[in-house]
């Protein structure tokens, strides 16, 4: 008798546990898409440029094709100086290389030293043009600051392209994020929204095309890859529930959220962890990259393999998110 109000006192906590980490607000979208507006339209059509230049023309970019590492930056800074944005350069060495994180800063019009920000890594693991991982993410951002620029937020918002996310500088003390995050603790740097957008453009709404880190998932999520994904640690959960609300408020398209330990498979896989380092809120936005896409990390990433009308979507309602978050 004593074992059996055990076992039932075990299945109900964990049950509280993993609804605490899974029940999201708002309903995720289901059925028919909307068709695309004209602007989102011509939305498609830069976002499918920005990833052909990352992922086509310069390709395969890190430390040891440094070359094409800094032309992927000096794209991202063309990018942005043409929308009339300035941008910053945090310039740090690693492995003898000089490398640099960008930034473009809008200052907010009430609250300035509360920041919102935006952030994906622009380098490739070596052996990939990484259309996905993460020209996608780094399109997505440039974009962004584009349907942003003329927004008179309440908070600051940011947009960094990171530097030397991948392996092996993940987790290093050179990788981009960590040395951006790093700084900002160090100057006391108010950042109350960290949003890590990394690999944004596959969907599929086949049966069985969704995967996950483990059995635990499959019990509470999709197994179609045709959603959206907000991840978080618990510290983060607050953030997590608020975007993801706000996403499926504005945006007609599926979406799934979780808040786990941040040791769990997957949860910490981006620049958001840096974040989490030095204490602040963030989350990673993802299309849950290698549980969908077959190409990660591989030669096969290639810019034909993406969706460029749901990365419109996801890009236009992540916009829509980014203002409310500044509000």
């Amino acid at each position: 008798m004593r074992w059996s109000v055990v076992g039932l006192l075990a299945t109900v906590l964990l049950g509280a546990g993993i609804a605490f980490m899974t029940h999201m607000p708002g309903r995720s979208h289901s059925g028919a898409l909307p068709p695309l507006a004209p602007e989102a339209i011509l939305l498609r059509t830069r976002l499918q440029g920005h990833v052909k230049v990352l992922a086509g023309d310069i390709g395969e970019r890190h430390l040891w094709r440094h070359d094409a590492l800094e032309s992927a930056a000096r794209y991202i800074e063309a990018s942005w100086t043409g929308m009339g944005h300035v941008v910053a350069s945090q310039r740090y060495v690693a492995y003898g290389k000089p490398v640099r994180n960008l930034e473009v800063a809008l200052p907010g019009s009430v609250q300035p030293p509360e920041i919102v920000l935006v952030g994906a890594h622009y380098d490739t693991v070596a052996g990939s043009p990484g259309a996905n991982d993460n020209a996608s993410g780094v399109a997505a951002l440039i974009e962004l600051a584009r349907l942003l620029a003329g927004s008179r937020a309440r908070r600051s918002i940011r947009f960094v392209a990171f530097v030397n996310e991948e392996p092996p500088l993940f987790y290093s003390p050179d990788m981009g994020s960590r040395v951006y995050a790093r700084r900002a603790a160090e100057r006391g740097e108010r950042i109350v929204a960290m949003l890590s957008l990394e690999t944004l453009g596959y969907y599929s709404s086949a049966s069985g095309s969704q995967r996950y880190p483990n059995s635990l998932y499959r019990l509470f999520y999709p197994d179609r890859g045709d959603f959206l994904a907000f991840v978080g640690n618990l510290d983060s959960r607050p953030l997590v529930r608020t975007v993801i609300e706000a996403f499926r408020r504005h945006t007609a398209f599926p979406s799934e959220g979780v808040a786990a330990p941040g040791w769990w498979g997957g949860v910490h896989w981006s620049d958001h962890w840096s974040f989490w380092r030095e204490g602040y809120p963030a989350l990673m936005v993802t299309d849950t990259a290698l549980y969908r896409y077959r190409y990660y990390h591989t030669a096969g990433d290639t810019p034909d393999q993406l969706d460029y009308e749901s990365l419109v979507r996801v890009t236009a309602g992540l916009a829509r998110v980014v203002a409310e978050l500044a509000q």
